[in-house]
Protein backbone atom coordinates (compact mmCIF):
# COMPACT_ATOMS: atom_id res chain seq x y z
CA UNK A 1 0.00 0.00 0.00
CA UNK A 2 1.18 3.29 -0.77
CA UNK A 3 2.13 5.60 2.14
CA UNK A 4 -0.33 8.89 1.47
CA UNK A 5 2.02 10.88 3.08
CA UNK A 6 4.83 10.33 0.18
CA UNK A 7 2.65 9.81 -2.35
CA UNK A 8 1.33 13.78 -1.44
CA UNK A 9 4.84 15.00 -2.53
CA UNK A 10 6.16 11.75 -5.17
CA UNK A 11 8.89 14.58 -6.43
CA UNK A 12 10.39 14.38 -2.81
CA UNK A 13 13.02 10.86 -2.03
CA UNK A 14 14.24 10.92 1.50
CA UNK A 15 17.74 10.41 2.57
CA UNK A 16 19.02 6.44 2.61
CA UNK A 17 18.29 4.84 5.50
CA UNK A 18 15.89 8.01 6.91
CA UNK A 19 11.82 7.49 7.25
CA UNK A 20 9.94 10.30 5.57
CA UNK A 21 9.15 11.81 8.71
CA UNK A 22 12.58 11.90 10.00
CA UNK A 23 13.03 13.52 6.21
CA UNK A 24 10.15 16.00 6.45
CA UNK A 25 11.85 17.60 10.09
CA UNK A 26 15.12 17.52 8.25
CA UNK A 27 13.74 19.30 5.65
CA UNK A 28 11.32 21.76 7.52
CA UNK A 29 14.22 22.93 9.71
CA UNK A 30 17.18 23.42 6.67
CA UNK A 31 18.48 26.87 7.57
CA UNK A 32 17.68 29.90 4.88
CA UNK A 33 20.64 31.88 4.65
CA UNK A 34 19.36 34.45 2.55
CA UNK A 35 16.23 34.57 4.79
CA UNK A 36 18.28 35.45 7.76
CA UNK A 37 20.23 38.02 5.38
CA UNK A 38 17.04 40.24 4.46
CA UNK A 39 15.97 39.80 8.22
CA UNK A 40 19.28 41.73 9.17
CA UNK A 41 18.47 43.65 6.38
CA UNK A 42 14.87 44.64 7.90
CA UNK A 43 16.67 44.97 11.60
CA UNK A 44 19.11 47.91 9.92
CA UNK A 45 15.97 49.27 8.31
CA UNK A 46 14.38 49.32 11.48
CA UNK A 47 17.26 50.86 13.32
CA UNK A 48 17.32 53.79 10.86
CA UNK A 49 13.94 54.22 11.69
CA UNK A 50 14.41 54.27 15.06
CA UNK A 51 17.37 56.93 14.38
CA UNK A 52 15.30 59.21 12.06
CA UNK A 53 13.49 59.82 15.38
CA UNK A 54 16.06 61.44 17.44
CA UNK A 55 15.02 64.97 18.35
CA UNK A 56 18.65 66.04 16.42
CA UNK A 57 16.61 65.52 13.41
CA UNK A 58 13.85 67.61 13.96
CA UNK A 59 16.24 70.17 14.53
CA UNK A 60 17.94 72.71 11.93
CA UNK A 61 20.94 70.90 12.51
CA UNK A 62 19.83 67.65 10.73
CA UNK A 63 19.39 69.94 7.13
CA UNK A 64 22.91 71.52 8.18
CA UNK A 65 24.41 68.28 7.75
CA UNK A 66 22.42 66.95 4.30
CA UNK A 67 24.01 70.69 2.94
CA UNK A 68 28.00 69.72 3.77
CA UNK A 69 27.10 66.83 1.15
CA UNK A 70 27.14 69.63 -1.59
CA UNK A 71 30.44 71.22 -1.29
CA UNK A 72 32.86 70.04 -3.59
CA UNK A 73 30.18 68.35 -6.03
CA UNK A 74 28.95 69.00 -9.81
CA UNK A 75 26.47 71.63 -10.02
CA UNK A 76 24.15 68.62 -11.24
CA UNK A 77 24.78 67.01 -7.66
CA UNK A 78 25.51 70.06 -5.40
CA UNK A 79 22.30 71.79 -6.55
CA UNK A 80 19.68 69.43 -5.91
CA UNK A 81 21.22 68.62 -2.44
CA UNK A 82 20.60 72.26 -1.50
CA UNK A 83 17.65 72.12 -2.57
CA UNK A 84 16.29 69.30 -0.45
CA UNK A 85 17.97 70.56 2.34
CA UNK A 86 15.81 73.94 1.98
CA UNK A 87 12.90 72.15 1.17
CA UNK A 88 13.40 69.96 4.04
CA UNK A 89 14.10 72.85 6.48
CA UNK A 90 10.97 74.77 5.62
CA UNK A 91 8.71 71.50 6.40
CA UNK A 92 10.88 69.94 8.84
CA UNK A 93 8.86 68.05 11.43
CA UNK A 94 6.62 66.52 7.90
CA UNK A 95 9.50 65.81 6.20
CA UNK A 96 11.42 63.73 9.02
CA UNK A 97 8.09 62.28 10.52
CA UNK A 98 8.01 61.39 6.58
CA UNK A 99 11.37 59.83 5.98
CA UNK A 100 11.39 57.99 9.95
CA UNK A 101 8.01 56.05 8.65
CA UNK A 102 9.38 54.99 5.36
CA UNK A 103 12.68 53.54 6.88
CA UNK A 104 9.90 51.81 9.47
CA UNK A 105 7.92 50.65 6.81
CA UNK A 106 10.54 49.06 4.73
CA UNK A 107 12.38 47.21 7.77
CA UNK A 108 8.73 46.49 8.55
CA UNK A 109 7.84 44.88 5.15
CA UNK A 110 11.12 42.87 4.90
CA UNK A 111 10.48 41.21 8.27
CA UNK A 112 7.24 39.78 6.90
CA UNK A 113 7.45 37.93 3.65
CA UNK A 114 4.42 38.90 1.63
CA UNK A 115 5.29 42.18 1.35
CA UNK A 116 9.03 41.67 1.13
CA UNK A 117 9.55 42.12 -2.75
CA UNK A 118 7.65 45.78 -2.61
CA UNK A 119 9.79 46.87 0.52
CA UNK A 120 13.06 45.80 -1.39
CA UNK A 121 11.87 47.41 -4.17
CA UNK A 122 11.36 50.61 -2.29
CA UNK A 123 14.55 50.42 -0.33
CA UNK A 124 16.07 50.44 -3.40
CA UNK A 125 14.27 53.57 -4.35
CA UNK A 126 14.69 55.16 -1.55
CA UNK A 127 18.31 53.95 -1.25
CA UNK A 128 19.01 55.46 -4.73
CA UNK A 129 17.09 59.28 -3.74
CA UNK A 130 18.73 59.50 -0.65
CA UNK A 131 22.26 58.78 -2.05
CA UNK A 132 22.10 61.69 -4.47
CA UNK A 133 19.98 64.07 -2.32
CA UNK A 134 21.15 63.64 0.91
CA UNK A 135 24.97 62.19 0.56
CA UNK A 136 26.15 63.22 -2.47
CA UNK A 137 26.77 60.19 -4.07
CA UNK A 138 28.99 59.22 -0.96
CA UNK A 139 31.57 62.19 -2.20
CA UNK A 140 32.93 60.16 -4.59
CA UNK A 141 32.76 63.26 -7.19
CA UNK A 142 34.22 65.48 -4.81
CA UNK A 143 37.35 64.31 -3.74
CA UNK A 144 36.74 63.37 -0.34
CA UNK A 145 35.10 60.14 -0.63
CA UNK A 146 37.43 57.75 1.50
CA UNK A 147 36.51 53.92 3.19
CA UNK A 148 37.13 55.38 6.45
CA UNK A 149 34.57 57.86 5.92
CA UNK A 150 31.79 56.05 5.10
CA UNK A 151 32.49 55.89 0.91
CA UNK A 152 30.30 55.14 -1.37
CA UNK A 153 27.84 55.60 0.89
CA UNK A 154 26.06 53.19 3.46
CA UNK A 155 22.75 54.08 1.52
CA UNK A 156 24.27 52.98 -1.61
CA UNK A 157 24.95 49.76 0.51
CA UNK A 158 20.89 49.25 1.15
CA UNK A 159 20.19 48.47 -2.40
CA UNK A 160 22.99 47.03 -3.53
CA UNK A 161 22.18 44.20 -0.66
CA UNK A 162 18.39 44.48 -1.71
CA UNK A 163 19.19 43.36 -5.20
CA UNK A 164 21.78 40.43 -4.02
CA UNK A 165 19.03 39.39 -1.99
CA UNK A 166 15.90 39.83 -4.14
CA UNK A 167 13.78 36.25 -3.04
CA UNK A 168 13.95 33.92 -6.60
CA UNK A 169 13.29 30.57 -7.12
CA UNK A 170 16.15 28.79 -8.89
CA UNK A 171 16.62 25.49 -10.51
CA UNK A 172 19.93 25.39 -9.60
CA UNK A 173 21.68 25.23 -6.11
CA UNK A 174 23.48 29.15 -5.71
CA UNK A 175 26.57 29.04 -4.34
CA UNK A 176 26.14 31.93 -2.32
CA UNK A 177 23.03 33.68 -1.02
CA UNK A 178 24.42 36.89 -3.16
CA UNK A 179 24.14 34.65 -6.22
CA UNK A 180 20.42 33.37 -5.67
CA UNK A 181 18.94 36.94 -7.84
CA UNK A 182 22.10 37.66 -9.94
CA UNK A 183 23.96 34.64 -10.93
CA UNK A 184 27.44 33.93 -9.22
CA UNK A 185 29.09 35.43 -12.30
CA UNK A 186 27.72 39.21 -11.91
CA UNK A 187 27.70 38.40 -7.83
CA UNK A 188 31.25 37.84 -7.99
CA UNK A 189 31.97 40.84 -10.35
CA UNK A 190 29.78 43.03 -7.74
CA UNK A 191 31.82 42.00 -5.45
CA UNK A 192 35.26 42.63 -6.99
CA UNK A 193 33.97 46.16 -8.19
CA UNK A 194 32.90 47.37 -4.63
CA UNK A 195 35.74 46.21 -2.52
CA UNK A 196 37.99 46.82 -5.67
CA UNK A 197 36.81 50.46 -5.45
CA UNK A 198 36.87 50.94 -2.30
CA UNK A 199 41.18 49.84 -2.41
CA UNK A 200 41.35 52.94 -4.91
CA UNK A 201 40.22 54.90 -2.72
CA UNK A 202 42.26 54.25 -0.08
CA UNK A 203 44.95 55.13 -2.40
CA UNK A 204 43.41 58.42 -3.29
CA UNK A 205 44.81 61.92 -1.26
CA UNK A 206 41.32 62.06 0.90
CA UNK A 207 42.77 58.71 2.15
CA UNK A 208 46.64 58.41 1.83
CA UNK A 209 47.62 62.25 2.59
CA UNK A 210 49.63 63.02 6.12
CA UNK A 211 47.17 63.78 9.14
CA UNK A 212 43.71 62.71 6.44
CA UNK A 213 43.07 59.71 8.73
CA UNK A 214 43.84 61.20 11.62
CA UNK A 215 41.49 64.04 10.79
CA UNK A 216 38.61 61.38 10.07
CA UNK A 217 39.51 60.05 13.37
CA UNK A 218 39.36 63.26 15.46
CA UNK A 219 35.99 64.13 13.36
CA UNK A 220 33.75 61.82 14.90
CA UNK A 221 34.95 61.71 18.16
CA UNK A 222 32.74 64.69 19.21
CA UNK A 223 29.76 64.11 21.28
CA UNK A 224 30.95 60.33 21.62
CA UNK A 225 30.71 58.59 25.17
CA UNK A 226 34.30 59.25 26.63
CA UNK A 227 35.98 55.32 26.18
CA UNK A 228 35.21 55.61 22.32
CA UNK A 229 36.23 59.64 21.74
CA UNK A 230 39.31 58.36 24.01
CA UNK A 231 40.03 55.41 21.79
CA UNK A 232 39.35 57.56 18.33
CA UNK A 233 41.71 60.31 19.82
CA UNK A 234 44.32 57.32 20.33
CA UNK A 235 43.84 55.82 17.06
CA UNK A 236 44.63 59.53 15.32
CA UNK A 237 47.51 60.15 17.33
CA UNK A 238 49.01 56.25 15.96
CA UNK A 239 47.99 57.54 12.26
CA UNK A 240 49.10 61.20 12.82
CA UNK A 241 52.44 59.99 12.11
CA UNK A 242 51.69 56.80 9.86
CA UNK A 243 48.99 57.88 8.17
CA UNK A 244 50.08 57.37 4.63
CA UNK A 245 51.60 54.00 5.06
CA UNK A 246 48.17 52.73 7.27
CA UNK A 247 46.06 53.96 3.97
CA UNK A 248 48.72 51.98 1.77
CA UNK A 249 47.94 48.87 4.52
CA UNK A 250 44.24 49.40 3.95
CA UNK A 251 44.00 49.63 0.35
CA UNK A 252 46.32 46.11 0.08
CA UNK A 253 43.45 44.48 2.86
CA UNK A 254 40.56 45.82 0.52
CA UNK A 255 42.46 44.75 -2.50
CA UNK A 256 43.05 40.85 -1.51
CA UNK A 257 39.28 40.73 -0.49
CA UNK A 258 38.39 41.89 -3.58
CA UNK A 259 40.27 39.34 -5.59
CA UNK A 260 39.40 36.92 -2.92
CA UNK A 261 35.51 36.21 -4.28
CA UNK A 262 37.37 33.66 -7.03
CA UNK A 263 39.01 31.67 -4.00
CA UNK A 264 37.83 27.82 -4.06
CA UNK A 265 35.37 27.96 -1.04
CA UNK A 266 37.65 27.36 1.78
CA UNK A 267 40.16 30.11 1.01
CA UNK A 268 36.94 32.06 0.04
CA UNK A 269 35.89 31.58 4.08
CA UNK A 270 38.89 33.58 5.22
CA UNK A 271 38.46 35.95 2.60
CA UNK A 272 34.91 36.85 3.98
CA UNK A 273 36.26 36.83 7.69
CA UNK A 274 38.96 39.33 6.40
CA UNK A 275 36.00 41.28 4.91
CA UNK A 276 34.16 41.37 8.23
CA UNK A 277 36.99 42.00 9.90
CA UNK A 278 38.13 45.20 8.19
CA UNK A 279 34.55 45.93 7.86
CA UNK A 280 34.69 45.99 12.09
CA UNK A 281 37.83 48.38 11.91
CA UNK A 282 36.27 50.96 9.24
CA UNK A 283 32.58 50.90 11.76
CA UNK A 284 35.18 51.03 14.52
CA UNK A 285 36.92 54.24 12.88
CA UNK A 286 33.44 55.41 12.32
CA UNK A 287 32.73 55.71 15.67
CA UNK A 288 30.49 52.95 15.22
CA UNK A 289 28.40 55.38 12.75
CA UNK A 290 27.39 57.90 15.26
CA UNK A 291 25.05 56.17 16.34
CA UNK A 292 25.80 56.97 20.63
CA UNK A 293 26.13 60.67 19.74
CA UNK A 294 21.87 61.13 19.24
CA UNK A 295 22.75 62.56 15.34
CA UNK A 296 23.35 59.67 13.94
CA UNK A 297 20.72 58.57 10.63
CA UNK A 298 22.54 55.30 10.04
CA UNK A 299 25.27 53.34 11.56
CA UNK A 300 27.12 54.10 8.36
CA UNK A 301 29.26 51.48 5.81
CA UNK A 302 30.73 49.46 8.32
CA UNK A 303 27.69 46.97 9.40
CA UNK A 304 26.58 46.92 5.63
CA UNK A 305 29.95 46.11 4.39
CA UNK A 306 29.55 43.26 7.01
CA UNK A 307 26.43 41.90 6.17
CA UNK A 308 27.26 41.91 2.34
CA UNK A 309 30.08 39.67 3.12
CA UNK A 310 27.91 37.14 4.64
CA UNK A 311 26.16 37.51 1.83
CA UNK A 312 28.08 35.79 -0.25
CA UNK A 313 29.51 33.10 2.18
CA UNK A 314 29.61 29.74 0.80
CA UNK A 315 26.43 27.68 0.75
CA UNK A 316 26.49 24.67 3.29
CA UNK A 317 27.18 21.28 1.50
CA UNK A 318 23.82 19.65 1.97
CA UNK A 319 22.28 23.29 0.63
CA UNK A 320 24.57 22.76 -2.29
CA UNK A 321 23.35 19.23 -3.46
CA UNK A 322 20.21 20.74 -4.02
CA UNK A 323 18.10 20.00 -1.15
CA UNK A 324 15.58 22.36 -2.99
CA UNK A 325 14.16 20.86 -6.20
CA UNK A 326 16.18 19.80 -8.75
CA UNK A 327 19.19 17.18 -7.12
CA UNK A 328 19.56 13.59 -7.64
CA UNK A 329 18.32 13.60 -4.24
CA UNK A 330 14.84 14.59 -4.81
CA UNK A 331 13.22 11.54 -6.74
CA UNK A 332 10.02 9.74 -6.61
CA UNK A 333 9.96 6.84 -4.00
CA UNK A 334 6.99 4.98 -2.65
CA UNK A 335 6.68 3.16 0.69
CA UNK A 336 5.31 0.31 1.57
CA UNK A 337 2.94 -0.02 4.17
Amino acid sequence: MTSPAVSAKPHLRWPSGASPAVGAVELAAAPDAARRLQLALAFLWLLDGVLQFQAFMFGHGFTAMLRESAPGNPAFIAGPVTWSAQLIDRNLVLANTTFAAIQLLIGLGIAWRPALKPALALSVGWSLAVWWLGEGLGGLLSGTASPVNGAPGAVILYALIALLLWPREQSHPAPFAAARSVGATAARSIWLILWGGLAVLALLPASRAPHSLAGMLSDVTAGQPAWLAGLGRYLAGVLGEHGPAAAVVLAVALALVAAGIWLPDRALRAVLVLAIAVAAALWLAQGLGGILTGSATDPDSGPLLGLLALCYWPARPAAAAGIRGGSAAISPERSAA
